[in-house]
């Protein structure tokens, strides 16, 4: 058997070992006090991390490309680490080929994939990435390495990755030997798919005869030079996806194989190195899980420009939106109160977005221009975050109320993830070809980790009892039990109690690669005891809404969320995924009524007391009927 089937059997069996272990969670608070709406800084991550994704509940890997950092392993300099929250503490990880500017994401299983990248060979033993495909199971123990699998068919540099409704993973776009912006030498307008199990057929069932084996081409990419790097991808719950690049929008059939353009994006370039913010919105019962992204800032710049003084090419303030199920044209929303590229977008429990990160002028990328700022391509860093609210009326979405400035400047190529406990971990900058620390350099390289609080880190959290390790698409619903503290003893908050399904995704240059967030269906009840039941239904029995693997539950009680548990959407898996029909939710029951909450078959109430207060609910019930 090939070294890399060895390889990627090893990460399946891990991976379903892991998923295998069912149980029920009650998540506590938080361990960590941050002031809410500051920054602090609270570690060092080894190397600078120009990419970061959180594995566990516990660990958070850094991935930077081959450069002298001081930090070692075998011998030689590191390139990646891996970060212990809470013990904020990093170790090296081994790692031997360049991984400058990869992709990345999560296939089904819980295995990550770090694609392609550095097509050049540099010092210190590193070998050329850009046809490398990365693997690592996570773990909380320190035994976890990474793996060097089968090379992909072609060079990838500046590629995009998103995880399909089958949990394989697509891999879009990129260049062979490219700077920082694209051109036709060099370009590689392909997407294909890891593994190469046979695609999905319309019916759900596998269909040999779509199985993807080789990069198919994409005219789309191939029209869209020179701004085409890391195209803006996102999978759609109608199965399709959503492909942004330079100016132009084309929704893209990977089972068919068709391409079909929409409206051209307003305003700006919002692909690298324009480096735009983007973000998939909350999947919600209010929107009909209709899938809506949103593009802010980037810049103005033709496609004749990318040679100009764009060091101070003044950050489009530019944002807009697209539901692409429903409408091939963008909308205006909010614009930013000043101009950002590099920055940002991280979904938050509540389902508002924070920006942070980036500069209020030029792109991303390094080099000795005449113009450059030192090598960097960008300047006037933004320290101050802004935070989004999608469901606020129209002007109002953009806030900075509470909210403090970082004292370290994020440029690129910066990156940030949503933590278990709600907080935002921010790390990463190095605008220089190689590890540089010198008063001299505008930027330097950059090893502080910071973590930006929210303004619910004042608050008691939620401590949910009953939230599963595993979600299906559809099927019967499950029980999750709120104590009159957790709904901070008004009933009424349970009424807008929410439960949302979250992966935080791949960070690097100004994306979150898989970000999403689906809020689950509930009613509640509450007992004669006083505990509140929310009665929630399973992820949509649509796996292109929620791709399958590991992600995050929350549960949310006025604006307020629990620790998120690490739980496994779908098979843990890969291929097609079991769907059920719906269950349905017993109806909700107001705050000043009573209800035998317990419908659902087989459980087991937590004492006696609640076994009583049940029976005098039921009784009440009765007579209030």
């Amino acid at each position: 058997m090939k070294s890399w089937h060895v390889s990627l059997a090893l990460a399946l069996v891990h991976a379903s070992v892991v998923f295998a272990q069912g149980s029920v969670l009650t998540p506590q608070q938080p361990q960590d006090a941050g002031s809410p709406g500051a920054f602090k800084i609270v570690g060092n991550s080894l190397v600078s991390a120009q990419q970061l994704f959180l594995g566990t509940e516990d660990q958070v890997y850094f991935i930077d490309k081959a450069e002298a950092n001081p930090a070692t392993v075998g011998g030689h300099s590191a390139w990646m680490s891996e970060y212990s929250l809470s013990s904020n503490m990093a170790r090296t990880m081994e790692l031997t080929t360049n991984a400058f500017c990869a992709g990345g994401g999560v296939l089904g299983n819980g295995t990550w994939v770090n694609v392609g990248g550095g097509v050049e060979a540099v010092s210190e033993s590193a070998v050329a990435g850009g046809s490398s495909l990365r693997l690592l199971t996570p773990c909380d123990d320190g035994s976890c390495e990474w793996h060097i699998t089968a090379n992909l068919s072609t060079e990838r540099r500046y590629p995009t990755v998103e995880t399909l409704e089958d949990g394989t993973l697509l891999i879009m776009g990129g260049c062979k030997s490219c700077d920082f912006i694209n051109n036709a030498n060099s370009a590689n307008p392909t997407y294909e798919i890891f593994p190469s199990l046979p695609a999905l057929g319309p019916d759900g069932a596998y269909s040999p005869s779509l199985s993807i084996a080789n990069p198919v081409f994409s005219p789309f990419l191939n029209s869209t030079l020179p701004a085409n790097l890391y195209p803006l991808t996102f999978l759609l719950p109608s199965g399709r996806l959503l492909v942004q690049a330079n100016r132009k929008t084309a929704i893209i059939d990977h089972r068919a194989g068709t391409e079909e353009l929409l409206g051209d994006v307003p305003d700006a370039v919002r692909t690298y190195p324009a480096s735009a913010s983007v973000v998939l919105l909350p999947l919600t019962p209010r929107n009909r899980w209709e899938a809506t992204i949103m593009f802010c800032g980037g810049s103005n710049i033709s496609d004749d420009e990318w040679t100009n003084n764009l060091a101070q090419a003044p950050a489009s303030k530019s944002c807009v939106q697209i539901t692409p199920d429903v409408s091939g044209q963008y909308d205006h929303t909010d614009s930013l109160p000043e101009g950002r590229t590099m920055g940002n977008l991280i979904l938050l429990p509540t389902g508002q977005v924070m920006l942070l990160n980036g500069a209020n002028s030029g792109i991303a990328g390094i080099g000795n221009a005449s113009w450059a700022v030192g090598q960097s391509y960008a300047d006037h860093p933004i320290l101050e975050p802004l935070l989004f609210d999608p469901e606020a009326p129209k002007g109002q979405r953009w806030s900075r109320a509470n909210l403090s400035a970082s004292t370290v400047p994020r440029m690129y190529p910066s990156s940030a993830t949503l933590l278990p406990d709600g907080a935002i971990l921010v790390a990463g900058s190095n605008p220089n070809f190689d590890y540089t620390n010198s008063p001299s350099v505008p930027y330097e390289t950059e090893y502080r980790i910071e973590k930006l609080y929210p303004s619910y880190f004042d608050r008691r959290r939620p401590e949910p009892h009953g939230l599963p390790t595993v979600l299906t698409y559809g099927g019967s619903w499950f029980d999750v039990e709120l104590s009159p503290d957790d709904y901070f003893h008004d009933p009424k908050h349970t009424k807008g109690a929410k439960v949302v399904v979250m992966r935080t995704g791949f960070s690097t240059h100004a994306q979150n690669m898989g970000q999403r967030l689906i809020e689950l269906e509930n009613t509640v009840s509450i007992d004669g005891g006083g505990v509140a039941v929310l009665h929630v239904a399973q992820v949509p029995p649509n796996p292109a809404a929620f791709p399958p693997g590991p992600a995050f539950l929350f549960v949310v009680v006025d604006g307020v969320p629990s620790i998120g548990v690490m739980v496994t959407v779908g098979s843990g898996r890969l291929g097609p995924q079991e769907l059920s029909a719906p269950a349905t939710l017993p109806p909700g029951v107001g705050a000043n009524l009573v209800t035998n909450a317990k419908a659902s078959a087989g459980h087991k109430p937590r004492d006696f007391e609640r076994v009583v207060g049940m029976c005098v609910a039921g009784v009440l019930g009765a007579l209030l009927a």
